[in-house]
């Protein structure tokens, strides 16, 4: 349940606690919180990745989209259309940094903006960086 929400070393990274219930809601906030963010750094090339096959879907059918969030997608919409974008899936276990972002949004209230990356994702940046798998074990 994380979106891309790294920007990489030179450029930063943010976390953001979100508690609506909804994954979808969850999962489209994260997305577009990335796309509003792109915009403010006037970025014309936008890779999103995502382990949402929801958010993937959305960008295909906006009739998905939650009522609460129409209006902010279609804007996010609008931003896009202006940029070289692109929206992909990739497993959880292709991007471990986001998702050990992810995890670190469960435990904020607020929205936060990292200038350096955190010590919780450094590991994961540097399996990253080296192309090696990230693999999760269910020790039931």
């Amino acid at each position: 349940m994380s979106i891309l929400a790294i920007l990489y070393l030179s450029l930063g990274c943010f976390a953001e606690g979100l508690n609506n219930g909804s994954s979808l809601f969850e999962e489209l906030t994260r997305a577009m919180r990335s796309i509003e963010f792109a915009s403010s750094k006037i970025w014309r090339n936008f890779w999103l990745e995502t382990d949402s096959m929801l958010v993937v879907q959305v960008f295909k059918s906006q009739d998905i989209v939650l009522w609460q969030l129409r209006n902010r997608w279609s804007n996010c919409l609008s931003i896009t259309s202006s940029m070289n974008f692109i929206v992909s899936h990739i497993f959880r276990e292709g991007n471990a940094c986001a998702d050990a972002l992810a995890n670190m949004g469960l435990t904020l209230d607020t929205y936060v903006y990292y200038y350096y990356l955190p010590i919780q994702v450094r590991s994961d940046y540097v399996k990253n960086r080296l192309g090696w798998s990230t693999f999760k074990f269910n020790h039931s």
